[in-house]
Formats: structure tokens, sequence, C-alpha cells
């Protein structure tokens, strides 16, 4: 639902021709309701639609004929399932020796490989929900983050094998997963683990780096986060807000020190906040380059001055024909950014011209599968 159309999504951005390939009636993630209500829209731009019914024996042939041309097959079916269809890799690899096959599992080899997966479960298993949540209580991020950078790992994998294919002249097999994907993300937590020697506390509780890094309340009732990370950064902020009596004390000259008088300086640093306008503490925070953010929802990112003028926001028009600004890849190469090149494709939208463009079959043929329901 979200792992290999975001696989998809990031090379289609590059500029790849995506075919998409969706059983009789459509992928179903285009009818989800509730927090699954944006997968379509958001990871579904600039692909063509194909409406292929893969059982069939004509199914089978069109889709061998189609994987003739094609460069990479992405896949993010259970383990085994087009093994026993004879899509495999094995069995694809035989056929087309240039075919770079990209899986996008729930786990790579090993014990859990044919456990069923999701990218909830994973970041519960993998420590990821632990982390984001009080302890006692863990929590989901907020955001499909597992699912998205696998399918962008998995996308990174057919870029380093497209590259290797121009020396060897073969494909190959990427797996790219979930739990493994996860693992990678805490990687600083295991990390910080070793170091300290002392298990990590989830977020909410954490020992922070800094002593000044947290959410403060301004005097019109608004959040805004604020961080000081450098002893630089230290002495900037205290002349910068009249605090001389902080800058000019040794005590807290450098930032373990300052950590060690968090409380205090929390306490001290939050009633001096408090006398500020967030806009205004925001514009006084930026002009000496302090990092600071509001407390922003997703929904607030459409007017977001930054994402409109830095071409961050794209319109895509949706199945119906509405027009939502959705964002683009967060990448910029050679001063360029990535835009929307095909709309989100309608149900089969192109099935008709890509059985035209990439197979042998005839105007009579074409409407024949389509009678049949071979293809819609």
């Amino acid at each position: 639902m979200v792992m290999g159309p975001t696989a998809g999504l990031v090379l289609a951005d590059l500029g790849a021709e995506i075919l998409k390939i969706e059983p009789p009636g459509g992928d179903k993630t285009r009818h989800l309701k509730g927090s699954g209500a944006g997968f379509f829209p958001m990871y579904n731009r600039n692909k063509q639609s194909l409406c292929l019914n893969i059982k069939t024996t004509a199914g089978m042939e069109i889709l061998m004929e189609l994987l003739a041309d094609c460069d990479v097959l992405l896949e993010n079916f259970r383990k085994g399932t087009l093994d026993r269809m004879g899509l495999g890799y094995k069995d694809l690899s035989a056929r087309f020796e240039r075919l770079i096959y990209c899986s996008l599992k729930g786990f790579l080899p090993g014990p859990y490989e044919n456990r069923t997966a999701l990218d909830e479960v994973t970041q519960m298993m993998g420590g990821l929900a632990y982390m984001t949540g009080p302890s006692g209580r863990p929590l989901r991020a907020g955001a499909s983050v597992i699912d998205v950078m696998g399918g962008t790992f998995g996308a990174v994998g057919v870029l380093a094998a497209l590259h290797e294919r121009n020396r060897t002249g073969r494909g190959q097999h990427i797996n790219s997963a979930l739990f493994e994907t996860t693992a990678f993300l805490v990687g600083q937590h295991m990390a910080q683990e070793v170091v300290s020697g002392v298990a990590p506390a989830p977020m909410p509780e954490r020992i922070s780096a800094w002593a000044i890094y947290d959410v403060f309340t301004t005097s019109d009732g608004l959040p805004l986060f604020v961080g000081v990370v450098s002893d630089g950064q230290w002495q900037t902020f205290c002349r910068a807000f009249g605090l001389d009596d902080l800058a000019a004390d040794e005590s807290l000259k450098a930032n373990n020190d300052r950590i060690a008088q968090r409380p205090a300086l929390l306490k001290r640093i939050g009633a001096l906040f408090a006398t500020f306008k967030r806009d205004e503490l925001a514009v006084k925070l930026e002009s000496i380059g302090m990092p600071f953010a509001p407390i922003a929802r997703p929904g607030d990112l459409f007017d977001d001055p930054h994402l409109k003028a830095s071409e961050g926001l794209l319109d895509v028009r949706t199945e119906d024909g509405k027009t939502m600004q959705l964002p683009a890849l967060p990448l910029q190469m050679d001063d360029q950014r990535f835009g929307v090149y095909q709309d989100l494709p309608k149900t089969g939208e192109h099935s008709r011209r890509i059985l035209k463009q990439y197979t042998h079959y005839s105007d009579e043929e074409i409407d024949t599968l389509f009678a049949e329901g071979v293809v819609e």
C-alpha cells in the first residue's frame, strides 16, 4: 500500500517510466478510508496504469512481453506469492538476464522472513515505537516512516543495480525490508547504549544532549520549539537576549556543564520566552541563527511560504478531477526540483496505450483482450 508505491514514486519522479500493474477493478488503495485515504494520491503520481489479470494465460503472456522491455520489476507481494506463479526472481532472471528485480518485504532472509509484516508491526518489534512513546506506552510514529524509508532504500538499490548492470550486463535481485529499515533507524540508540552503558530512555523522557532543547510557551499561549546546540550558539543566544550573567558564568561555558543545570536553565529561559509573542520571538531567533520551529499540523504545510516558494508543493490531479497540493521529492539536482508530468492515473487509463506501444497485439486483438476481461 505504501512501501512498493514509494519505491515506484521515487523512481518515477526522477524520470523513470513506471507501469503500475493493477488487478481487475483496480488497486484497492484507491478507495481506502480514514488514515489510508492519502496513500494512493501521495504515492502514485507520474505512473501509468495497466489493469491486467495475470491469473489468465493471456494476461501472463502480456506481462512476459512487457518484462522483455523493462529494466526493473518492483514487487511488494507476500514472500512466495510470485514464486508460486512462476514470477519469482529465479524464473525471471533465467529468461531476462538484464532484469533488475526489486522485492520489498517485511523481513530480509532469516528466521522472520515468512511472517506477515506491516509498518506498525516492525515499529513495535524494532524499538521505534518504544522510543517514540513514553514508558509503558509504545507509540507508532505519526507517519508511515518505515514503509516510506523501506521503499526509498529499495529505489536506492535499483539505482545502484542499474549502474552495476552498465558494467556487467546483468541484472540482480534487490531486497529491502521493513524490519531491517526500522533497525537502521534506531541504530543511533543502539550505539548510544554501547557508548554510554545505559539503555536509552524513550524520547519523551530522554536526557537531552543540550540544555536548551525544548518546547516553550510564549505570551500569546502558542508553543515554539527552541534549541541551543553548541557553545558558540550559547554565547550568541545569551548576548542577544541580555543574559550577560549566564554568558559570563564559567560553570555554563561547556555544553555538558549546562546539561547538569538544565532544570534551572529551562525555568529561567521559559520565563524569558513567556514575555514574547511567538512570531516576535521567532523573528529574533532567526536573526541570530538559532534553531526554532512553531508546532505545525500537516495541513499547515499547504500554506507554508518556504514550500510554496521552493516548488516543494506539487499540483496533483485526482481521478475525480480534484486538484490537491502534495510534497515534492525532497531533492534538488542541478538547481531543479522534480515535478508532476503524469497526473494520478485512472484505473486502467493507459492499458490500451501500453499494449499498443510495448506488445505485438493488433487493435482487433486488444479489443478482444478487453472483451474477455484479460485487460481493463
